[in-house]
């Protein structure tokens, strides 16, 4: 596997559709406004995050669990802006939608200006041949109330090329996060 450059992503993104939307450059202000920036990078795409979170509570007192998953344990928010509480955690999704080739492989990390507030970003690969709004898991380990800037830079995707296409897409095995357009919760 090759780490791919900012030129690859760049063809990928304008020819096949790899990222919609795409930005070509560093975005780092918009309307004269700093934001944490967002767009191609030297070897990767910094993705935003939408408007949309899901935000935990313990309001109904409920359990997390993978195999029975409870959507009561979220306070949906839509909204420019989101405050995830001292130590807890808030589910997002990417404003950018993925397609990716079948000889790839991401990873996403999070970006430093949030990891230097106490913030992670944690998102499994993107595997060959998934597609679909990323949801991106976000955990404040802080004391302290932690805000998150929607439509603006959250994460950054590294892309990966194999020698050649894997023998089985996410695709081929009918991936149960295929083609998400918002928060996906989990599923068992």
């Amino acid at each position: 596997m090759s780490l791919q450059s900012d030129r690859w992503i760049k063809e990928m993104a304008l020819k096949e559709g790899m990222i919609e939307p795409f930005v070509d450059q560093q975005v780092r202000f918009v309307d004269g406004r700093k934001v944490i920036s967002y767009g191609l990078s030297s070897y990767g795409y910094d993705l935003r995050v939408s408007h949309e979170f899901k935000v935990f509570t313990n309001v109904h007192n409920s359990l997390i669990d993978p195999k029975d998953f409870n959507a009561n344990a979220f306070v949906h928010i839509e909204a420019n802006t989101c405050v995830i509480p001292p130590n807890s955690f808030a589910l997002a999704r990417s404003v950018e939608y993925f397609r990716i080739p079948d000889d790839v492989l991401t990873l996403c990390v999070g970006k430093s200006t949030y990891a230097r507030c106490g913030i992670i970003v944690n998102v499994t690969p993107f595997e060959p041949g998934w597609e679909g709004h990323v949801t991106l898991e976000i955990s404040n380990t802080t004391p302290l109330p932690a805000k998150i800037y929607a439509n603006e830079g959250l994460a950054q995707v590294v892309f990966f090329r194999g020698a050649e296409g894997c023998e089985t897409t996410y695709a081929d095995r009918g991936g149960k996060y295929m083609k998400q357009t918002k928060i996906t919760l989990p599923v068992a």
